[in-house]
C-alpha cells in the first residue's frame, strides 16, 4: 500500500512521469490505470485541438495554467494554486482524435470524494487499493468462513476464520465510509452492469457470494481466464435465482432420493445398504450435472462410486428397475454362472431418454469392490476408450463422474495417481467432475485424525482443479454449483470438484452404532431435520408449493416402490447379467464358443511388417536417427531377410498383423515406447528437432487400425486400472500394460485381485487385458527379478485334482472355464501366437505373461517365420525335438521347466553331453495347466525320472501350483470324499485302493448327498441313517470320516500314497512321481550377491541335469 501511494505521489512530479509509467506497466495494473498513467506521463492535452470547442485564448490559457500546476503547484500564482486545489476546475473536453496508447489522467475517475476531472488525492488512491485488496481477500479466503457445515460443528482450522470482519479488519474503513462509492476493478463481477458501488453494498455482495452456503477455492489456478470465468459465474447478481418450476423439480428429485432410503429402511431394516441419509441431495446433484452436460452435447456418462448411495444412484439417477434392486435383498439363487457380489458393489448400464433435455443418454455405473477409490482409474480408462472409439477427441460426447467419500478422497493414494493422469495426452478424459459425499467422518474416525490438510479435497489443487464446497442442506446452492461444474467441464475440459458437505445420519452401515465414537455429533444429528423437510418448509413459506403438494409427491413415489416391491416377490432367481456395466453388443452372438480362429498368417504379411518395422521414415531423408538405432534397424532388416525373428520383431509382427485385421492395439506402461531394456524402439526420435517422432507400426497399411504406444506416469495402481477399464469397452482391441519390472506390479495388487482376477466371476464382465511382466533370476537383486508368478497362479481357478475330459476342444474348454491365463513363453513365435490368440478366442480372458529380459537378445531365442506363418499355432508345451525326443525309450530323466531357465538347462546338458539321456520340456502355458499334454509326454518317456526345475525359490515360482497338477496328470485318479467334491452328486464309483472307513463314508445314502456340503462334512455317516444326539457319539462319527485325522495325511507329497492314504488323497495307479529341483525356500525373491546367484544357479542346473 505504501509503495502504491508513493508511486502515485511521484506521478505528480514531471521528473517522475517516465519512470512511473514504466513501473506501473511492469506491475501488471489494470488496463485503464495503465492507459491513464501513460497519458499523464507522456503528454498534456493538445490545446490546439481543443480550441474548436472552447474558442478564444482564455480557455487555452487556463488549460496551460492547469497543466503547469499539475507539473509543479509552485510554478503558478497562489490564486491559481488555490483555485485548482478547490476541485472546482474541470478541464475542457477534447474533441481531437485520441492518439494511440494515450488517455488523460482525469479519465482515471476514482470517485469516493474526488470530483470528476480532478487528480486523485493519496487517500482516495489508498482507499481504492484497499477495496481491491478486500475483494481479492474474499475471493481467496471467503471459503474459510462460509457456512458449509449443516451441523455447524466443524470448520477448517485456518487462521482468522472466526468472522467475515476478519477479512477487512486490517483496512482503515469506518462506518462513515460505508456509503462511499468505489469504482469496481475488472477482477470482480459483483456490480453486474454497475461500474461502482457503495462500500457497504460491495461487502454485502461479497459476503453473500463467498461466505454464505458456497465456498469457492479457485484463486490458486494459474490462468486468469479461468479465474475470471469462475468469478463471473458466482459473482454476477441473480445467478442463484431459480424459477418456481426449477424449485419444484429440485423438490421432486429430493423427495425421490429421500423416499427411496426411507422405503429400504422400512422394508429391510436389518440389511446393510449403505444409504445416503444426511447427503440425499447427491442424487439431485448428479441429475443436474447430467442434465446440463446433456444439454451441452454429452451423450454418454460413465460413473464410478463407492458403496454409499450406490443403490439410490442406480434407482434414481440411472433409473434401474426398482424390482431388480429389491430382488437383490431376497437372497435368491443366481440364474447364471459366477459368484456374484453384494448389492452395493454392483454396476449397471442404462440407455434412456433424459426427460429434462429430451435427449438420449447412456449411463454406466462401474462395479466396484470395497476397496474405496480403486474404481477411479478404471472409470477413466473406460471413458477414454469410449471417447477413442467414438472419435471424441475433445471429450464433448463422453464424460466421467467420480463420486468419493471424504475420508477416502484424501486418504487413498490412487486418487492422487488418477488425478495426475488428467492432463496426460494419452490418458486424459478431457475433464472429470468429482463429487465428494462429505459425511465429515470416516468409518469411526474424525477428520482431525484422518487428514493433515484443512479440506478433504486439497489433493485436487495439484492439478489446478477448482473446488466448490457447498452446504448439502441448501439444495439451490447445490444445484447452482453443479450447473457451474458441468459448464466448467464443457468449457475448459478440466477436472473440478464438488464438495457436498453433509453428514451421515446412521452409522457406517445401518446396523452400526455411531454413538460409541461420535456421541456429540450424533446427538446433534438426531435433532436435525433432513434436507427434504428443510427445503419443503422453505418452499411452503415462500408460496412456491403447498403442504398437500409435498405430501402428494412423496406418496406417489412410495406407491411406485410398493408396486416394484410386490413384483420383486414374484422373482425366483437373480440374474447377474442384469448388472453388467460394459455390455459387448453382438460380440458373442453367432459364434461357436469353442472355436478359436487361426493365429498364423501368410509369410508375405510377416515379411511386409518386418520390412516396414526395420525402415526409417520413408521420404524423410532429413529425419536424423541415432546411429545406434540405425544399427538396430539394420539388424532387423537382416533378420527379415533371413526369415527369423527375435523377441522385439515377433512382438511387432503380432501387433502389425492385428492392426492389418482392423484390431486396435494399445500398449501402455512405464518407458514402453523404447522398452525398459532398450529392445522395442517403436518410437524413433529426431535427434535435432524436439517432439519430432516416427512410429512405423502406425504406417504399416493405409487402412489399418490405430496403434497407440504410451509412456505412462510412474504409477502402477492407476495406470493398470486405467488399462483394465480401457479393455472393458471393446473386445476387438488388444490392450497391454507392461511393468517396468515384473515385481513392480505388486503396487497395483488391488486392481489385480479385485478386478482382473475375479471380475468375470463377480460381475459377469470379461476383459482381454494383457499384463507383460519382465521376469527372470539374472543376478539383478531381489527387486528386479521375480514378477511373483506364484501369486497369479494361486489365484487361478482351475482345480488341481480334476483332470478335465479329454477331447478335441480340451485346450479351449480350459481357457473358457478359467479366470485368467498365466504363461511364461520362451520363443518369439509362441509370444506372437499367444498375443494373437487373445483376439482369436471367442471370449476374453486376461493374460498374465512373464516376459524375458536376457532372452530379448539371446542368440538362441529366435524363431523362424515358419513357426508364425499359416498352419502354426501356440504351443502349450514345447517338446524336446532333439536326440532325447527322437529316442524316448532311452531317456533317463525328463526335466519340465518354464521360462528362461530352459536355455541354461540346455547349455548345461550340452556341456555334460547328455542330449540323449535328458529330455527338457517347456511348459509355456502354466495356467490353465496342460494336463493332457503332460500326460502324453509322461507316457512317451515311460522309463524316465520326472523332474520340475525352476530358477525361483521353492516357495515361489510355479512349483506349488504345478506339483499337485502333475500328480493328477500322472496318476489320473483320486479318491474324493463327497464333502469336498463339487461334483459329488455325480460320483458313482471310487478307486479300489481306499481305506475301509472312507469307503463307508463315500457310500453314504442319497439323502446325505442332498445335504449342503457343510452339513455333510459334520454329519454322522452311519448307514442306517440314525442320528445320535450325544456329543461323544457325534465325535466318534466325525473321527470315523477322518476328514482331519492328521495321522493319515501324507508328509512326503512327492511320494504317491498307498493304502494308508488319507481320505481325499490322490491314489497312485502308476507309481510315478514328480520331484523338485531348484533353489530352497526363501523369504526374498533373489540374492543381492552376483557370486551367490551364480553358485545357486549352477547348483540347480547340475542337480536338474544329473542322471
Amino acid at each position: 500500500m505504501h509503495r502504491a501511494h508513493t508511486a502515485f505521489s511521484l506521478a505528480l512530479s514531471p521528473m517522475a512521469h517516465k519512470n512511473f509509467a514504466t513501473w506501473l506497466f511492469k506491475s501488471g495494473t489494470s488496463q485503464k490505470v495503465a492507459k491513464a498513467t501513460a497519458a499523464a506521463a507522456v503528454r498534456t492535452y493538445n490545446s490546439a485541438a481543443a480550441e474548436p470547442f472552447a474558442n478564444g485564448s482564455t480557455a487555452t490559457y487556463v488549460e496551460e495554467m492547469y497543466n503547469a500546476w499539475l507539473r509543479d503547484p509552485a510554478s503558478v500564482h497562489t490564486s491559481w494554486d488555490a483555485y485548482f486545489r478547490s476541485n472546482t476546475y474541470t478541464s475542457p473536453p477534447n474533441l481531437a482524435p485520441v492518439q494511440a496508447n494515450t488517455l488523460p489522467l482525469t479519465a482515471f475517475s476514482l470517485g469516493g470524494g474526488a470530483v470528476a476531472g480532478a487528480a486523485p488525492d493519496s487517500k482516495t488512491i489508498d482507499d481504492h487499493l484497499a477495496v481491491q485488496a478486500i475483494i481479492r481477500s474474499y475471493q481467496i479466503r471467503g471459503h474459510n468462513i462460509a457456512h458449509l457445515d449443516p451441523l455447524e460443528i466443524n470448520s477448517p482450522e485456518l487462521p482468522g476464520n472466526s468472522s467475515t470482519k476478519s477479512i477487512y479488519a486490517n483496512f482503515s474503513f469506518g462506518e462513515q465510509d460505508m456509503e462511499r462509492q468505489f469504482k469496481l476493478p475488472s477482477t470482480t463481477f459483483i456490480g453486474g452492469d454497475e461500474a461502482s458501488l457503495p462500500l457497504k453494498e460491495i461487502l454485502n455482495r461479497l459476503e453473500n457470494v463467498y461466505c454464505n452456503k458456497i465456498g469457492v477455492e479457485f484463486m490458486f489456478i494459474n490462468s486468469l481466464e479461468q479465474c475470471n470465468w469462475i468469478r463471473k459465474h458466482f459473482e454476477t447478481p441473480g445467478v442463484l435465482n431459480f424459477s418456481p418450476e426449477e424449485k419444484r423439480l429440485i423438490l421432486a428429485r429430493l423427495t425421490r432420493a429421500t423416499g427411496f432410503e426411507a422405503f429400504l429402511a422400512k422394508k429391510y431394516s436389518s440389511e446393510k445398504r449403505f444409504g445416503l441419509e444426511g447427503c440425499e441431495i447427491m442424487i439431485p446433484a448428479l441429475k443436474e450435472i447430467i442434465d446440463v452436460s446433456t444439454e451441452l452435447g454429452v451423450e454418454s456418462v460413465i460413473m464410478g462410486m463407492p458403496h454409499r448411495g450406490r443403490l439410490n444412484t442406480l434407482a434414481n439417477v440411472c433409473r434401474k428397475p426398482l424390482n431388480q434392486i429389491f430382488t437383490q435383498f431376497a437372497g435368491l439363487e443366481a440364474a447364471d454362472d459366477g459368484s456374484g457380489d453384494v448389492k452395493y458393489h454392483l454396476g449397471t448400464y442404462i440407455e434412456r431418454l433424459n426427460r429434462v433435455t429430451n435427449k438420449n443418454i447412456r449411463l454406466a455405473v462401474v462395479a466396484n469392490p470395497s476397496h474405496l477409490e480403486a474404481v477411479d482409474p478404471v472409470v477413466q480408462g473406460k471413458t477414454r476408450a469410449e471417447q477413442f472409439y467414438r472419435g471424441d477427441q475433445e471429450g464433448k460426447k463422453v464424460m466421467s463422474i467420480l463420486i468419493h467419500g471424504d475420508a477416502a478422497f484424501c486418504g487413498q493414494g490412487v486418487v492422487y495417481e488418477t488425478m495426475h493422469l488428467s492432463d496426460l495426452p494419452d490418458y486424459t478424459t478431457h475433464g472429470t467432475i468429482h463429487v465428494v459425499a462429505n459425511n465429515q467422518i470416516g468409518f469411526t474416525t474424525d477428520p482431525r485424525f484422518s487428514r493433515s490438510s484443512p479440506y478433504c479435497t486439497d489433493v485436487a489443487r495439484v492439478v489446478n482443479a477448482p473446488i466448490f464446497h457447498v452446504n448439502a442442506d441448501d439444495p439451490e446452492a447445490v444445484m447452482h454449483v453443479c450447473k457451474v461444474a458441468a459448464e466448467w467441464r464443457a468449457t475448459f475440459h478440466k477436472d473440478c470438484v464438488i464438495d457436498l458437505v453433509g453428514y451421515r445420519r446412521n452409522g457406517h452401515n445401518e446396523i452400526d452404532e455411531p454413538m460409541f465414537t461420535q456421541p456429540l455429533m450424533y446427538q446433534k444429528i438426531r435433532k436435525h431435520k433432513n434436507c427434504l423437510d428443510l427445503y419443503a418448509d422453505k418452499l411452503i413459506a415462500e408460496g412456491t408449493v403447498t403442504g398437500e403438494e409435498v405430501k402428494s409427491v412423496a406418496a406417489k413415489y412410495e406407491n411406485i416402490c410398493e408396486e416394484a416391491f410386490a413384483l420383486a416377490k414374484t422373482e425366483t432367481h437373480v440374474k447377474y447379467k442384469d448388472w453388467l456395466d460394459s455390455p459387448w453388443s453382438g460380440f458373442f452372438e453367432g459364434k461357436d464358443p469353442l472355436k478359436v480362429a487361426p493365429t498364423g498368417v501368410k509369410e508375405e504379411t510377416l515379411i511386409h511388417i518386418g520390412n516396414r518395422f526395420s525402415m526409417p521414415p520413408p521420404n524423410a531423408a532429413e529425419f536424423v536417427i541415432h546411429k545406434g538405432l540405425m544399427r538396430v534397424l539394420a539388424a532387423r532388416k537382416n533378420m527379415v531377410d533371413e526369415k527369423i525373428a527375435d523377441w522385439a520383431l515377433g512382438e511387432a509382427m503380432a501387433f502389425g498383423s492385428l492392426l492389418k485385421e482392423g484390431i486396435h492395439v494399445r500398449l501402455s506402461g512405464q518407458d514402453v515406447e523404447r522398452g525398459t531394456f532398450s529392445h522395442r524402439h517403436h518410437v524413433l526420435h529426431h535427434q535435432l528437432v524436439d517432439k519430432a517422432t516416427y512410429n512405423s507400426l502406425q504406417h504399416m497399411y493405409p487402412d489399418q487400425a490405430p496403434y497407440s504406444v504410451s509412456n505412462s506416469s510412474l504409477s502402477e495402481y492407476a495406470v493398470l486400472g486405467f488399462e483394465h477399464g480401457y479393455s472393458m469397452t471393446n473386445p476387438n482391441a488388444l490392450v497391454l500394460w507392461e511393468a517396468q519390472f515384473g515385481d513392480f506390479s505388486n503396487t497395483a495388487q488391488s486392481i489385480i485381485d479385485q478386478f482382473i482376477s475375479s471380475g468375470q466371476s463377480k460381475w459377469v464382465r470379461q476383459s482381454g487385458l494383457v499384463m507383460l511382466l519382465p521376469h527372470g533370476m539374472e543376478g539383478m537383486g531381489p527387486e528386479h527379478s521375480s514378477c511373483r508368478v506364484e501369486r497369479f497362479l494361486q489365484m487361478s481357478s482351475d482345480d488341481p485334482d480334476y483332470f478335465p475330459p479329454e477331447s478335441d476342444e480340451f485346450a479351449v474348454r480350459q481357457l473358457h472355464d478359467i479366470n485368467w491365463i498365466v504363461a511364461n513363453c520362451t520363443t518369439p513365435a509362441n509370444y506372437y501366437h499367444i498375443l494373437r490368440r487373445q483376439i482369436a478366442l471367442p471370449f476374453r480372458k486376461p493374460l498374465i505373461l512373464c516376459t524375458p529380459k536376457s532372452l530379448l537378445r539371446h542368440p538362441e531365442a529366435k524363431s523362424p517365420f515358419s513357426e508364425m506363418s499359416e498352419g502354426s499355432e501356440f504351443q502349450r508345451i514345447i517338446p524336446d525335438n532333439g536326440p532325447a525326443g527322437q529316442n524316448p525309450a532311452n531317456v533317463k530323466k525328463v526335466v519340465f521347466c518354464s521360462g528362461r531357465v530352459y536355455y541354461d538347462l540346455t547349455k548345461m546338458r550340452t556341456e555334460k553331453q547328455l542330449e540323449s539321456d535328458v529330455a527338457i520340456l517347456r511348459v509355456e502355458q502354466v495356467s490353465p495347466f496342460p494336463f493332457d499334454l503332460v500326460k502324453e509326454q509322461a507316457n512317451l518317456y515311460k522309463n524316465a525320472e520326472l523332474v520340475w526345475a525352476q530358477e525361483e525359490h521353492k516357495n515361489q515360482g510355479s512349483w506349488t501350483y504345478v506339483q499337485p497338477r502333475f500328480l493328477t496328470a500322472l496318476n489320473h485318479s483320486r479318491d474324493v470324499s463327497q464333502s469336498d467334491d463339487p461334483m459329488s452328486s455325480n460320483t458313482t464309483t471310487n478307486t479300489t485302493n481306499t481305506t475301509t472307513d472312507h469307503t463307508n463314508h463315500v457310500s453314504a445314502s442319497s439323502e446325505s448327498e442332498s445335504k449342503p456340503w457343510l452339513s455333510r462334512m459334520f454329519a454322522s455317516n452311519k448307514s442306517d441313517g440314525s442320528t445320535d444326539g450325544g456329543s461323544a457319539t457325534a465325535t466318534a462319527d466325525f473321527n470315523a470320516a477322518k476328514h482331519f485325522d492328521l495321522k493319515n495325511v501324507r508328509h512326503d507329497f512327492n511320494r504317491p500314497a498307498g493304502n494308508a492314504a488319507a481320505p481325499g488323497a490322490r491314489i497312485s495307479k502308476t507309481g510315478r512321481k514328480i520331484s523338485y529341483t531348484g533353489r530352497a525356500a526363501s523369504a526374498s525373491t533373489a540374492t543381492g550377491s552376483k557370486a551367490q546367484h551364480i553358485r545357486e544357479l549352477n547348483a540347480l542346473l547340475n542337480d536338474a541335469i544329473s542322471v
